[in-house]
């Protein structure tokens, strides 16, 4: 039987994941590029066996999975540095799970590696974490409940609780900033169609309150449609950004033409890179507390009306995307993927086994 490895153990999602993969009773390989780091942790959680491996060196990635295993990856920004993990997969036979938000690099795997992935068949699920499970799941739920005449739909992510300055791990801002230099994407009239992040600002009422989000690019446009084949609209926003969402949705009107200029995306692009590091940490388990998800689905007729809405509430991203990836893991080893190639989460698990183990990660369906 295969193995669960951790790959970036020792950065903030890397270590949380860590710790809910072993509360689940699994005992990974641990795996990251500072052997003191890997070596205290994989003691500290019962001795668990661990490895030095570094995106630098491919050849020591390569070397951590073979034919059943299971690659958890949490090295990032990807779209510098998750390539090595993939193509270790691809070539050790190994199936794939990583914490991805990233709209690039869900793109690549979905177009580039999923081809791969299905001739050497494995498994790859990207974007397994609070990016973007719960609206796969939310929409998926809400394509269900609205029946044949279903063919849009329309999810939000909100924060609930209270959301300070330490709420965002360093690998998360760098991800976030690194994606304002790329095109993002959406689904529609069936097909998908590249567009600028942000180029949407829409409201959903969430808590009897209309709250703004803006338009991102996300797994959702690949899956989704995937398990409805009537389904001619996708669209993802986020709420997170309250009355920053119509600013925000200027300044990428605005950059989308600065950066066509010649020598101002690679500037832009090495400033954020100086500036905003990866493995610098997050918020605590006191923080964490302090907010929660709130998830809104709405599926709609082809007149936009509402046929049926899902809300999701539960735990802290962090603390879901944690059990998510752990949760995957362990189902993936026990040979419970329902495809290869790149999958989506509904797709990959089927609706009513995601929406468990959505549960035991700390998020589940409103009442």
């Amino acid at each position: 039987m295969g193995r669960i490895v951790l790959f970036g153990a020792t950065g903030y999602t890397g270590d949380l994941t860590a710790r809910a993969l072993v509360d689940r009773g699994a005992r990974p390989l641990l795996a990251a590029r500072t052997e003191s780091r890997v070596r205290a942790l994989a003691e500290e959680l019962g001795g668990l066996d661990w490895a030095v491996a570094d995106v630098g060196r491919p050849e020591t990635v390569r070397a951590l999975v073979e034919r059943g295993d299971v690659l958890v990856s949490t090295v990032g920004p990807f779209s510098h540095w998750g390539r090595p993990a993939l193509q270790a997969a691809v070539d050790g036979g190994a199936h794939y799970l990583d914490s991805t938000g990233e709209t690039p690099f869900i793109r690549e795997v979905f177009e580039v590696w999923g081809p791969r992935a299905e001739a050497a068949g494995v498994g790859l699920l990207t974007a397994m974490g609070y990016d973007w499970v719960p609206g796969n799941l939310a929409g998926a739920l809400a394509l269900r409940d609205g029946g044949a005449y279903a063919v849009k739909v329309a999810i939000g992510y909100f924060a609930s609780g209270t959301m300070g300055s330490d709420a965002m791990s360093g690998g998360t801002r760098a991800s976030a900033a690194g994606v304002f230099l790329e095109p993002s994407f959406a689904w529609r009239d069936g097909r998908l169609v590249t567009e600028r992040g942000a180029k949407r600002v829409r409201a959903f009422t969430v808590g009897g309150k209309a709250r703004q989000a803006i338009s991102a690019g996300s797994s959702e446009h690949f899956a989704l449609p995937r398990t409805s084949a009537a389904l001619r609209e996708v669209d993802v926003y986020l709420g997170w950004f309250g009355p920053m969402s119509n600013p925000l949705r200027a300044f990428s009107a605005a950059s989308s033409v600065a950066l066509k200029v010649p020598g101002v995306k690679p500037g832009v692009g090495a400033l954020l890179a100086r500036t905003l590091k990866g493995s610098t940490g997050g918020p605590d388990a006191q923080a964490r507390s302090r907010s929660g998800s709130i998830v809104v689905a709405e599926a709609q007729d082809a007149h936009g009306a509402v046929l049926a809405e899902v809300r999701l509430e539960g735990v802290n991203g962090y603390d879901f995307t944690a059990g998510m990836l752990a949760w995957g893991a362990e189902t993936a080893l026990a040979g419970g993927l329902q495809g290869t190639g790149a999958l989506g989460p509904v797709d990959g698990f089927g609706l009513d086994a995601l929406e468990a183990g959505a549960r035991e990660a700390g998020i589940s369906r409103a009442a």
